[in-house]
């Protein structure tokens, strides 16, 4: 005995969408990535402050601009929100990788700031050794032969170095993303990881007040140097040195110094 056919005769059919509805679907899809651009520029200035911060007054700022908006654009027609994380996320590293794509076509790296920043390096370590615990920044300053001015500014250069070497836009240093596999979570790499974060959150903790609240304000709560500068009713250049010279204190701490 045949069983019954269960879908009724004149049930409708399955139609795949028309052209028209095809079309009313990208557009609307098209229309809501134009307004996730909008609703994200201000991500985009707020990235380029952040790096702009490393790199001075090198690089125009309305270029990375430019760099970073075309980087939300990519992001927003790119985005499948079933295999991507949440859209600020995606975008985030989106824009920041345009950011620095437009920096890895410059050169920035000075050729006289490396003998100074190796002179600051080895005073730190003499004095270091000479007393059992870290000096400080005028005490450095004065073993390096530095005014307490040029070693500042002598940190700052060092700190844009690292940020342009870690990300391998200078020709000294590999790209720091070239050196991790693009699967790291084995049980070795995880524990590597628990290790560093531990000595860095020991390192962060053994700074001086002032070096601590930068980098809690500036890294974990992701204000700008001016906004940093707001906070704590100092100027932003003074910021920008306190930020350097906290880096610097937790690069030799990191090192073992």
């Amino acid at each position: 005995m045949i069983p019954p056919d269960p879908t009724p005769s004149n049930a409708p059919c399955a139609r795949p969408p028309s052209q028209a509805q095809a079309a009313y679907a990208q557009e609307s899809a098209k229309a809501r990535q134009d307004q996730q651009i909008v609703n994200y520029l201000p991500l985009v200035r707020h990235i380029v402050q952040k790096v702009a911060a490393h790199v001075g007054n090198r690089v125009d700022p309305d270029e990375l601009i430019s760099a970073g908006t075309l980087g939300l654009v990519r992001a927003a027609r790119a985005y499948k929100p079933d295999r991507h994380a949440d859209f600020k996320t995606y975008a985030y590293i989106r824009v920041r990788g345009a950011v620095i794509d437009e920096l890895r076509s410059r050169s920035f790296v000075s050729t006289s700031v490396h003998r100074q920043i190796r002179q600051a390096r080895e005073a730190y370590q003499a004095l270091l050794a000479e007393t059992g615990k870290p000096p400080d920044h005028e005490t450095v300053a004065e073993r390096s032969g530095l005014s307490l001015t040029a070693y500042f500014r002598t940190l700052e250069e060092a700190r844009r170095q690292h940020f342009l070497s870690i990300h391998g836009l200078d020709d000294e240093s590999p790209c720091l993303a070239n050196l991790i596999p693009a699967e790291t979570t084995s049980p070795e790499h995880e524990a590597q990881k628990a290790e560093l974060v531990r000595q860095l959150t020991e390192a962060i903790q053994e700074l001086p007040e002032r070096d601590r609240q930068v980098i809690i304000l500036y890294y974990q709560r992701d204000l700008t140097m001016k906004e940093v500068a707001e906070a704590l009713g100092v100027t932003e250049s003074r910021v920008s040195q306190v930020h350097a010279g906290a880096l610097f204190r937790l690069s030799m701490q990191l090192k073992g110094g």
